[in-house]
C-alpha cells in the first residue's frame, strides 16, 4: 500500500466479504484488523480479497515434526485441529514423515502456539522445532521491502541520470545543442534516450502497472493509477515521435523520455525514504519486543534444557540465574532475589521475591538464582498484553482521521478530472506545440496530486505518539482515546488507591513525657495483632517495620464504639478515640491542639494509655502518593480543573484537597454513585476524564469522556479504562495529557501540510502562472515535490519521538541496547 487511496479500497474490499463486520486498515503499520463471523466466511476469504484488490498480505510456513501418529485418523486429527487455530490458512500432515506443513498469518498467531494446538490434539512436537515469531516474520518482510526498494532505486538512477543528462544539458548550454545535432541529430539521440527509458518504464516502473491496474479495475484509483497515466502518456508520447516525427508539425516533434524515467525514479526514492522512516517510527514497539527473551531455561524430565519461550507450557518449571531476563509470567517455588520490575511497573526500586511471589515476564532477576513455575505464556503475559495494547492503538483511526478519508474517497477521482480538462484546454489553446503542452502540464498534475502524505499524515502521528507514551510508562488503548484525552477540561480523580497509597500508614506518635516510644509502640502493636481492621494493621506493619518483637496479649477484648482493650506482658493496654479516654477519666488537654491539627490533615488521631494513664497519641492516615501534589499543580498549568471523588467523609477529603490544591471535591460518594458524580461534572457539555483504581470505578471509568486506570490497580478498572498508567504515580497523567495534545498538533500540522501542499500546487503543475509569469512545474520537479510531501509528513512525526514530558515519569525509558535490550530507569 502506498497512499490513502489504497487503505480506502483494501477496507471497502474487506467489508464486502460476507460475514465482515468491520475492517480498519493502517497504512502506517501496514495491517488490517478485521472483525467477522467465523460461521460465514475465514482468513483464507479475507486472504483472497486482499489479493484480489492488488496487494499482498504477508505470510509465513512453518513445517512441524510431529510424534504420536500412527495412522490416517491421526493425521485427519492433527489437520483439523490446526485448521480451526486462529490465523492458519492451511495444514498439511504427512505421516510417513512425521510432519505439518502449515501456512499462517504471522500477525495472528505464533508457531509456539501452532506446537500448543498439536499437544492439545494428544500429539507431541519435539522441542527442536522451531520458526520465527510472528513479530519476526513481519520485520523481515518490512526489510526486505527496503531492500528491494534501494535495489529499484539504484538500477532506475542508472539509466534515469544519463536519461537527464542528456535531455536536459542541451538545453542549457547551446553549443553542445549545436555540436550534437551536427554530429549525431535528433533522431538518434532520441533512439539512445528510449533504449535509457524502456529499462526504467517496464522495469522497477512495473510495480505501477501491476498495482494502478487494479485500481482502475476496482473503480478506485489510486496514487499508482495516477503515476501510471502520467507517465505511460510521457513515455508513448515519446515513442511514436521516435517512430514517427513527421506526423507532428515541425518544431513540435519533442520526446519526454526523461519525464517518465526520472518521475519513476524520483517516486521510488520517495517511497525509499518513507520505508526507512516508518522503520524509525516503529522504535518503541522494536523495544518492547526485545524485552521478551527468545529462550528459557526448562526442567524436564529431570534435566535442564534451553528451549525457545514458544514451547514453554503452562506448569512447566523454569531456572532463571542471577542476571538474566524473566522469560515468562511465573510464581516463585524456590530461591530469593531482587527482581527490577522498572521496566513493566515503573517501580525503580528492584522487588525481593521469594517463595510464592509473583514475576513477570521481561523483567531482570538480580544476584540470586530463582526457581519458578510458569503461569501465563503466549499471548496471555502480561509482556505481551502491553504489546497488543500498542500495537492496537497504533493500528487505530482517531476521529480526526475521518475528514482525510472522506476527502481522500473522492480526491483521486476529482484530480483524473483535472488532469483531462488540464489536457483538453492546453490543447486547445496552447497554439503551436499545444499538444506537448497540453501532455507534459497533465503529467505534472497527475504525479504533484498523489495522495501519500494524506494518507500517511495520522497513522504515523498516532504510531509515534503511541508508542512514545509507551516508552513514557502510558499505554493508549485506542487513537480515539490519544485525541479525546487533548480535548479534556475537568480531570476528575479517586481518592483511596489514586491519590493516596490505599493502605493506612501510622503517620504520628507523640508521646508524654516518661514514656519510650518503642515500648508504647510494641505494646500497642502487640495488643492489636490479631485484629483485621486496617488501623490495627498499620501499626503492627509499623512495628514490625521498626524491628520490634510482638508479644502474644494475655488478654485482649474490643469495647464496642470505643476502642481496645489489652494485657500485654502484664501492662494493660487502652486504646481508642478521644472519647475512650474521656469514659476512662483521662485527661487531654495536653494534645487538643494537635488533636485538631491531625483532624484538619484528614488523618484519625487515637490515644493509648498503659495501666491506667494516658501515654501517647497516635495517628494513622492513608498517605498521599509520591507525586500527586506535582500531578495536580501540572494539570492546574495545563489549564484543567481538578475534581476528587471519594467515598470518604467530608472532612478527610477536604483535607486532602487542601493539600493537594484540588478545585473540587465530592466526598461520601457510594460506589453505585461514582458514575453520577462523573455526569454531574460533564453537565454543560465539559470533557470530563476520570482516573481510577478499583472495581468500584470502573462505572465512572465507562462514564467518563477518557478513562484512565492505575496499572497496578484491578483487572476491571484496566479493562474499563481507554488509558493505561503502568505505574501508580499520578504524573503519568499530565504527562498523557502533554503527549495527547502534542500528538494532535502533530496531526493537524500534518493534515494542513498535506491539503495545503495539494491545494496550492495542482494549479500551479495545470499551467495557470504560464500565461502571466511564464512558470511551469515539470513532471521532473512535480515527482521531486510529491516525494518531499511525504516525507516530511514522517519526519514531522518523527519529532515525537523527542517529547519531553513536563514531568519527570517515574516509569522509565526504553532504552534499545542497554541490557541486552532491557528497559532501564533513566
Amino acid at each position: 500500500m502506498t497512499c490513502a487511496s489504497c487503505v480506502g479500497r483494501v477496507e471497502r474490499g474487506l467489508k464486502k466479504v460476507a460475514g465482515v463486520q468491520e475492517a480498519s486498515v493502517n497504512l502506517a503499520t501496514e495491517q488490517a484488523r478485521v472483525s467477522f463471523d467465523p460461521a460465514q466466511t475465514d482468513a483464507r476469504t479475507l486472504i483472497a480479497t486482499v489479493r484480489d484488490v492488488g496487494y499482498e498480505p504477508i505470510t509465513a510456513e512453518l513445517d512441524l515434526p510431529i510424534t504420536g501418529m500412527t495412522c490416517a485418523s491421526c493425521v485427519g486429527r492433527v489437520e483439523r485441529a490446526l485448521g480451526k487455530a486462529d490465523g492458519v490458512l492451511s495444514a498439511s500432515v504427512n505421516l510417513a514423515t512425521e510432519r505439518a506443513h502449515v501456512q499462517y498469518l504471522p500477525a495472528s498467531t505464533t508457531p509456539g502456539q501452532l506446537r500448543a494446538v498439536v499437544r492439545d490434539a494428544g500429539y507431541d512436537v519435539p522441542d527442536t522445532a522451531q520458526g520465527p515469531s510472528g513479530a519476526d516474520t513481519q520485520r523481515a518482510a518490512r526489510e526486505a521491502e527496503v531492500l528491494h526498494l534501494r535495489s529499484q532505486v539504484i538500477f532506475s538512477a542508472v539509466f534515469a541520470v544519463p536519461l537527464l543528462l542528456i535531455a536536459m544539458l542541451p538545453m542549457l548550454w547551446p553549443a553542445l545543442e549545436r555540436s550534437l545535432m551536427a554530429s549525431v541529430g535528433m533522431g538518434a539521440m532520441n533512439w539512445v534516450m528510449l533504449a535509457l527509458a524502456v529499462p526504467v518504464q517496464f522495469g522497477p516502473g512495473r510495480r505501477f502497472y501491476r498495482l494502478g491496474w487494479a485500481s482502475l479495475k476496482h473503480r478506485s484509483p489510486d496514487m499508482n493509477a495516477l503515476v501510471m497515466i502520467g507517465t505511460s502518456a510521457a513515455f508513448f508520447y515519446s515513442l511514436v515521435v521516435t517512430l514517427a516525427p513527421q506526423i507532428f508539425p515541425v518544431g513540435t516533434a519533442h520526446v519526454y523520455y526523461e519525464a517518465s524515467g526520472v518521475v519513476i525514479t524520483l517516486i521510488l526514492l520517495g517511497k525509499y525514504f518513507e520505508a526507512l522512516a516508518k522503520g524509525r517510527s516503529s522504535e518503541a514497539m522494536k523495544s518492547l519486543l526485545s524485552l521478551q527473551p527468545k529462550e528459557a531455561r526448562v526442567l524436564r524430565d529431570g534435566e535442564e534444557r534451553l528451549l525457545p519461550v514458544d514451547d514453554v507450557q503452562v506448569g512447566d518449571t523454569l531456572r532463571v540465574l542471577p542476571g538474566e531476563s524473566i522469560p515468562l509470567d511465573g510464581e516463585v517455588l524456590s530461591g530469593q532475589s531482587y527482581v527490577n520490575e522498572s521496566m513493566i511497573t515503573g517501580e525503580s526500586v528492584p522487588i525481593q521475591k521469594t517463595g510464592g511471589a509473583a514475576v513477570i515476564g521481561g523483567t531482570l532477576n538480580g544476584n540470586g538464582a530463582l526457581t519458578l513455575k510458569a503461569t501465563r505464556v503466549g499471548n496471555d503475559t502480561a509482556l505481551a498484553q502491553i504489546i497488543k495494547l500498542v500495537e492496537t492503538a497504533q493500528g487505530s483511526k482517531p476521529p480526526i482521521q475521518g475528514l482525510a478519508d472522506k476527502v481522500v474517497a473522492v480526491f483521486v477521482p476529482v484530480v483524473l478530472v483535472i488532469a483531462a480538462v488540464t489536457f483538453a484546454v492546453w490543447l486547445l489553446l496552447g497554439g503551436e506545440g499545444a499538444l506537448s503542452q497540453a501532455l507534459i502540464n497533465m503529467v505534472a498534475v497527475l504525479i504533484i496530486a498523489c495522495p501519500c502524505a494524506m494518507g500517511l499524515a495520522t497513522p504515523v502521528s498516532v504510531m509515534v505518539g503511541t508508542g512514545k507514551a509507551a516508552e513514557l510508562g502510558v499505554l493508549f488503548k485506542s487513537g480515539t482515546a490519544l485525541e479525546g484525552l487533548q480535548a479534556t477540561q475537568v480531570i476528575a480523580l479517586d481518592k483511596t488507591g489514586t491519590l493516596t497509597r490505599g493502605q493506612p500508614e501510622l503517620t504520628d506518635l507523640t508521646l508524654v513525657s516518661g514514656f519510650e516510644r518503642g515500648e508504647v509502640l510494641r505494646l500497642v502493636a502487640s495488643a492489636e495483632q490479631d485484629s483485621e481492621h486496617p488501623i490495627a494493621r498499620a501499626i503492627v506493619d509499623a512495628a514490625k517495620r521498626e524491628g520490634l518483637s510482638l508479644s502474644a496479649p494475655e488478654s485482649s477484648q474490643a469495647v464496642p464504639g470505643f476502642g481496645l482493650e489489652a494485657v500485654v506482658d502484664a501492662t494493660r493496654v487502652q486504646v481508642g478515640a478521644d472519647r475512650y479516654m474521656s469514659k476512662l477519666g483521662l485527661g487531654l488537654a495536653d494534645f487538643g491542639a494537635q488533636a485538631e491539627q491531625l483532624g484538619d490533615e484528614g488523618k484519625s488521631p487515637l490515644y493509648v494509655a498503659l495501666n491506667g494513664q494516658l501515654a501517647a497519641i497516635l495517628a494513622v492516615a492513608d498517605p498521599i502518593k509520591d507525586g500527586s501534589r506535582e500531578a495536580v499543580a501540572a494539570l492546574h498549568r495545563q489549564g484543567l480543573k481538578v475534581a476528587m471523588i471519594t467515598g470518604d467523609n467530608v472532612r478527610t477529603a477536604q483535607a486532602i484537597a487542601r493539600q493537594l490544591g484540588i478545585d473540587q471535591v465530592q466526598a461520601e460518594v457510594l460506589p453505585g454513585d461514582k458514575a453520577k458524580a462523573v455526569r454531574a461534572l460533564q453537565e454543560g457539555g465539559q470533557k470530563v476524564a476520570f482516573v481510577g483504581d478499583g472495581i468500584n470505578d470502573a462505572p465512572a471509568l465507562a462514564q467518563a469522556d477518557v478513562g484512565l486506570a492505575i496499572g497496578t490497580g484491578t483487572d476491571v478498572a484496566v479493562e474499563t479504562a481507554d488509558v493505561v498508567l503502568m505505574s501508580g504515580d499520578l504524573r503519568g497523567v499530565p504527562n498523557a495529557l502533554a503527549l495527547s495534545r502534542t500528538t494532535l498538533r502533530n496531526i493537524r500540522l500534518n493534515l494542513f501540510w498535506a491539503f495545503a501542499y495539494n491545494a496550492l500546487l495542482i494549479p500551479v503543475a495545470a499551467g495557470v502562472l504560464i500565461p502571466a509569469f511564464g512558470i511551469r512545474l515539470s513532471p521532473v520537479l512535480a515527482a521531486a515535490a510529491m516525494g518531499f510531501s511525504s516525507v516530511f509528513v514522517l519526519t514531522n512525526a518523527l519529532r515525537l519521538r523527542g517529547f519531553k514530558p513536563p514531568l519527570p515519569p517515574s516509569a522509565p525509558k526504553l532504552q534499545p541496547g542497554d541490557h541486552d535490550g532491557q528497559l532501564v530507569t533513566t
